[in-house]
Order: structure tokens, then sequence, then C-alpha cells
């Protein structure tokens, strides 16, 4: 594409990645399209203490507009929005989300796109196929497109039975400027480690694929990371490190000898859901030890690329056979296939694409009319 975008953004935050696992996605996507010359503007409210806890100043890569959670506020700024060429809100921003979704369906013109960013499409699927009356449905035919952070088919036969006019995956990827291999930590060596935060669809997960493991292996090290599990009742070899800052995760991902992905019940129900996270520690190098879910031989294969457990025991049988050796050649292989397939320069292209070829059709459609 030629023509350079101007783009807006509605999301939780690209600042702060504190209680916000999409923070890295977005960073990534944004980063890739700057590079490509587009013109991006996020808009994130100012909600659960993000501000104090950023991750990063605003970055040269785009411009972040910091709301207070007013709706006057938020009023205007969709009115300064509606001059870009894209207009974008994403799932789960966490202020004003259904008057978000609605507003921004009134912001369409014969020359612009709006985009519906669902960064949790299966608990979104989920909630509006339980509940017909549920004021997203009669939105879904309104958008240009529905992108999504996963799912695959299942995601997209679902999101089009709802009627949706077009729903594409723009999946998880590496941030090669964030993510990188770097020299292990003492202070996260372990045979294991989680990062995480706590959440009620996550947490039997945790217990099962990780706690259990920790208490079958009660000599071995495992760290856990991520917020909310401070009143958690765990074993003693588990070290629980809290809240670990982007800075950090590199060390995080390789200093253990292997690291845990733990989907979401969601994620792992509609398969094709690579978290954030499993890409991370992919390039850092990391073996990565992954609980089942539906596609994972479409991104890593397994045995080679990543270790793949469907229980709890399969997780403590792993660990108990894994040498640091074949650990390190799991990981090595793992960061050769995420730079070659699996970059945010990869993700948006495709995102430019799709765009590219929505605008130029929408384009001739006015030009015929006129």
């Amino acid at each position: 594409m030629k023509n350079k975008l101007k783009i807006a953004f509605f999301g939780s935050s690209i600042v702060s990645a504190y209680w916000n696992g999409a923070a890295t996605y977005y960073r990534g996507i944004v980063k890739a399209l700057h590079k490509m010359g587009h013109e991006v503007t996020f808009y994130e409210p100012d909600i659960y203490e993000r501000q104090k806890h950023r991750d990063i100043e605003d970055p040269d890569w785009c411009k972040v507009i910091v709301y207070p959670e007013d709706k006057v506020t938020l009023e205007a700024l969709l009115r300064k929005a509606s001059e870009a060429d894209v207009i974008i809100k994403a799932s789960g921003v966490g202020a004003f989300d259904e008057f978000l979704e609605y507003e921004v369906t009134q912001l369409k013109k014969d020359d612009n796109l709006i985009i519906f960013w669902d960064v949790d499409a299966p608990a979104t699927l989920d909630r509006i196929e339980s509940d017909p009356a549920d004021p997203f449905n009669e939105l879904i035919p309104k958008y240009d497109f529905v992108l999504t952070y996963g799912g695959g088919q299942p995601v997209i036969d679902a999101y089009e039975r709802n009627g949706a006019k077009r729903c594409i995956p723009i999946y998880n990827a590496l941030d090669t400027e964030t993510h990188y291999p770097v020299e292990p930590e003492e202070r996260f060596e372990a045979s294991l480690a989680f990062l995480g935060n706590r959440l009620p669809d996550r947490e039997t997960r945790v217990e099962e694929f990780f706690i259990e493991p920790a208490k079958n292996l009660p000599k071995e090290k495992f760290i856990l990371g991520g917020s909310g599990w401070g009143d958690k009742d765990i074993p003693k070899n588990i070290s629980y490190v809290g809240h670990v800052y982007t800075k950090d995760h590199n060390a995080f991902n390789c200093t253990p000898k292997a690291v845990l992905n733990i989907s979401r019940d969601s994620m792992a129900k509609y398969g094709f859901s690579p978290a954030t996270r499993v890409f991370e520690a992919a390039g850092a190098g990391a073996c990565i030890i992954t609980d089942y879910w539906k596609g994972i031989e479409s991104f890593f294969e397994p045995g080679k690329e990543i270790l793949v457990a469907k229980s709890g025991q399969e997780v403590t049988d792993i660990l108990a056979g894994l040498t640091s050796q074949k650990a390190k050649a799991i990981g090595k292989a793992a960061y050769k296939k995420v730079l070659a397939e699996h970059t945010y320069e990869h993700r948006a292209e495709l995102l430019e694409k799709v765009i590219s070829a929505k605008l130029q059709d929408e384009n001739a459609t006015v030009e015929q009319k006129q």
C-alpha cells in the first residue's frame, strides 16, 4: 500500500501491561504498521491504575491519547477519530465498551473502514450466543471486518454465522525489538516457570498444569509470575514473584529450564489461539511446554519446537525426563521458527493487504456512483 493511512485505535492500553494481556499484541501490531508508513493514534482509558504501572513511555511509533473515564470526553475523541481512514474498536477496552461499539459504527463513511478487533473472541462469542438480546449482536454486521486475536476456522465460522461480513484472524506474534535471548538471571532459576494473571477461566488449569506438577516434584523449583496470586495456596517449592514487567520478560523466559503456557478455558475450547506469551518465550529461545489446544501444529512442530501436555501428569513426566541439552535444542528450534514465520511484521503485512483490498473496493464503488 503506497498511501499512508491514518488509523484510530480504541483499546485497553498500549503503554501498560498491568492487568492487560493485550499490551504486547497491540505494541507489536502498531509498531509494525508504523514501520510501513502508517499513522496510528491509540486511545486508551485511564483505569485500573495502569498509568501508574506503565511499562513504556509514550512511544515514537504512535500517538497515545489517555482519556479520563468520562463519556463527554470520549464523545469529543470519537469526533476527532472520525477523520481517520480506519477506525478500530478493540474488545475489552474496560470503560464504555458498549457505547464505543455502537458509536464507532456511526462513523462509517463511503471512504473509510470501521473494524471490530476482538482480542478475546471465544469469550465474546460465548457471551453473544448465549444471549440473543446482547446489543452487540445487531452491531456485528455493521463493521467492515471483525479481526480476531486467534481462533482459526471455528471462530471465523462462528462470527460469520452471527452476521460478520468477514472475519480474519490476526494471530499473536513476536516483537523482535522487545523479546529476544538474554543472559540468565539467578532470581529466575527454576525447572519450570509460568507467567500469567489470575483469571477465573484460567485458574483451574493452572492448578492442574502447574501447581500439581510442583507437588509431584517437590525437589524441583518452580516460579509463578503474574498479578493476583498472592493469596493462592501453593507448595513451598513454588516461588511467587508477582507482576513481572515487560523489561524482565526475557530473563524470565531465558533462565528456567522450561516455561509453561496455559490457555484460558475459552481459548482452549476454540483452539488456534496461541497466547502472546508463546511467541514472547519462543523469541527468547525458551523451551516451551504448553497445554494442548487444537491447531498447535499450525504454529510449532510438537516435540521439536514445542512440548505438548494434555494433563498435569504429562507436565510432570515431561519435566522428569527433560535434560538441559534437550530443552536448549527445543528453544533454539522455536526461536528459528518464529523469526521465519511469526513476527509482527508478518501479521502487519497481512493486515495491510486486507485493508488495502477493501479500501480499493470501496473507492471503486464511490467512483461508480459518481
